[in-house]
């Protein structure tokens, strides 16, 4: 899933919320909601619809990426397959592109701006995990939120990691794993992802 969390002791084990009402806040939970696997289940029944689509059906895929995400733009194409765990939490702008396996984990809100480009297998991955091993025994995950600006392109591969946000015009070099937020008009490459030149 995602990177991990440095956490340590047991959150307390009832403080009133569902894990739902945790989940959303962007704290621990434990995914063992009968809402959170409703949700699953649903996002899952519409997102295997969606990969069985063929190009020829391009008014039935915007259908169900309508019903899937939770605000799409005009003229954005996302091209088959497609994984994620909610799609409410994903909202994506106008004319942007996604090419072949974009990974969403939507645990957290992602957020892109207009005009993105990413390239085949891109991975926007909000799940985060506990170092402790205990919380991690005892099943307690939690997310941060992504936000991706206007006119950003992320080449093949990219891994953006939870928490993390990407500036306005950012180019991502293919393979990079981005770990920490980039600033807007920039190139950046490697593992972790690193600065190279402005643009």
């Amino acid at each position: 899933m995602g990177t991990v969390v440095r956490m340590t002791g047991l959150p307390a084990p009832d403080d009133g919320r569902s894990m739902t009402e945790r989940m959303r806040a962007g704290d621990l939970y434990i995914a063992d909601d009968p809402e959170i696997f409703e949700a699953q289940n649903a996002a899952i029944d519409l997102m295997t619809a969606y990969n069985q689509t063929t190009s020829r059906q391009e008014p039935l895929r915007r259908q169900l990426l309508i019903q899937l995400l939770g605000a799409i733009g005009a003229d954005t194409a996302i091209r088959p397959p497609l994984f994620i765990d909610y799609g409410s939490n994903i909202r994506i702008g106008a004319r942007c592109f996604a090419n072949f396996g974009l990974s969403a984990l939507d645990v957290a809100p992602i957020t892109i701006g207009d005009d993105v480009q990413m390239g085949p297998h891109v991975q926007l991955l909000t799940p985060t995990h506990p170092v402790d091993a205990e919380l991690r025994r005892a099943k307690w995950e939690a997310a941060k939120p992504i936000s991706i600006g206007d006119n950003v392109w992320l080449g093949g591969g990219v891994v953006v990691c939870p928490g993390v946000s990407i500036g306005a015009n950012t180019v991502v070099g293919a393979g990079a794993v981005v770990t920490r937020d980039l600033p807007p008009n920039v190139v950046a490459v490697g593992n972790p992802a690193r600065v190279i030149r402005e643009l």
